[in-house]
C-alpha cells in the first residue's frame, strides 16, 4: 500500500480487509459498531481514504463501511465500471457486509450509480443521501473544471493537483492551513494513483457515464427516503442543480455554507450535522 494512503488513515480507527466481490478484489475499511453506514467515494483516484476526516465521529454511532470502488484506491478494476457492473459489485458488498439495511452516502460521480442502484434495488437500503452528484439533474461540466481535470489527467503533478483542488474547495488555503499534513498526503496518494493506466481508464468511464442525468421516472422509483447534501459554493456541480432536483422530486436538501464540492473535508462538523 502506498505510504501516503497509510498516512491519510494514521489517526483514523479503521480496520482494513480485502474482499472478492463479483469477482473483483476490493479494499474495504471498517470502523465502529452499530447500524451500518456505507460511505461511497466519488470519482477520485485515491478512493475511500478521503473520508478519513469524518470516520471517527460517524463510528461513534455506526458501523462505518468504506469500500474503494473497482479500479480506484486499492481495488482491482473491472472491464467497464458502468451501471450494471456497479450494481453487481455493490450488491455483493451488501451481501458480504450488511445483516441489516444500511444508510448509503454517495458522493459526486458515484452518487449517480448509487441512485440508479437505489431505483432498482432500493429495498436493500434504509436511506439514500446523494451528496453533490451530477446525475440527479441536467448537468454540463463547467469549462474551467474540464480544463483543470484534463491537465491533471495528462500530467498529475503537484501544481496541477493544486489547481484541481482549488476548484473542489471553497477555501483551499484555509483547509490546507488547518490540516497541512493530511492534505499533503491526500495530494501525494491521489497523484500517484492518477498515473496508473487502469485508474485513468476508470476515471474516463465514470465521467462519461455519471455526468449523464438519470430519468426522473427512475429516481421516483427509489423506495426509501432520499435526501440531498450540497456545498453552497460547489463549482463542480452547482447548487442550482440540487435546488431544482429537490423541487421536482420533493427530496429534502441540506446546504452547507462556506463549502465547495468536499464539505466533509473542509466543513466537517457541518457535514456531519447535515447527514445526521
Amino acid at each position: 500500500m502506498h505510504s501516503a494512503r497509510t498516512e491519510m488513515l494514521t489517526a483514523v480507527p479503521v480496520r482494513e480487509r480485502f474482499l472478492t466481490l463479483a469477482g473483483t478484489r476490493t479494499a474495504l475499511h471498517e470502523a465502529g459498531e452499530g447500524p451500518p453506514l456505507v460511505l461511497l467515494h466519488g470519482g477520485i483516484e485515491c478512493g475511500g481514504a478521503y473520508w478519513a476526516p469524518v470516520v471517527a465521529r460517524l463510528a461513534e454511532r455506526h458501523r462505518v463501511l468504506i469500500p474503494d470502488v473497482p479500479g480506484l484506491g486499492e481495488s482491482e478494476p473491472v472491464e467497464r465500471l458502468g451501471h450494471d457492473a456497479f450494481a453487481s459489485w455493490f450488491g455483493a458488498l451488501l451481501d458480504a457486509t450488511c445483516c441489516e439495511r444500511p444508510v448509503l452516502v454517495a458522493h459526486s460521480l458515484l452518487g449517480t450509480l448509487a441512485s440508479s442502484f437505489a431505483a432498482e434495488q432500493g429495498d436493500r437500503l434504509s436511506r439514500l443521501i446523494v451528496y453533490a452528484s451530477p446525475g440527479v439533474g441536467p448537468y454540463r461540466m463547467p469549462l474551467g473544471l474540464r480544463v483543470v481535470a484534463v491537465r491533471f489527467s495528462l500530467r498529475p503533478t503537484e501544481r496541477n493537483a493544486e489547481r484541481f483542488d482549488r476548484w473542489a474547495f471553497f477555501d483551499f488555503d484555509s483547509a490546507r492551513a488547518s490540516n497541512p499534513g493530511w492534505l499533503h498526503a491526500f495530494s501525494k496518494y491521489t497523484r500517484a494513483q492518477a498515473a496508473v493506466p487502469h485508474v485513468k481508464r476508470v476515471m474516463r468511464q465514470l465521467i462519461g457515464t455519471c455526468t449523464k442525468p438519470l430519468a426522473d421516472a427512475q429516481l421516483r422509483r427509489i423506495p426509501v427516503p432520499a435526501e440531498l447534501v450540497w456545498g453552497r459554493h460547489d463549482r463542480f456541480v452547482p447548487l442550482s442543480l440540487a435546488e431544482k432536483t429537490s423541487a421536482r422530486l420533493g427530496w429534502p436538501l441540506r446546504v452547507i455554507d462556506r463549502a465547495g464540492h468536499v464539505p466533509h473535508i473542509e466543513r466537517t462538523d457541518d457535514f456531519l450535522e447535515a447527514i445526521a
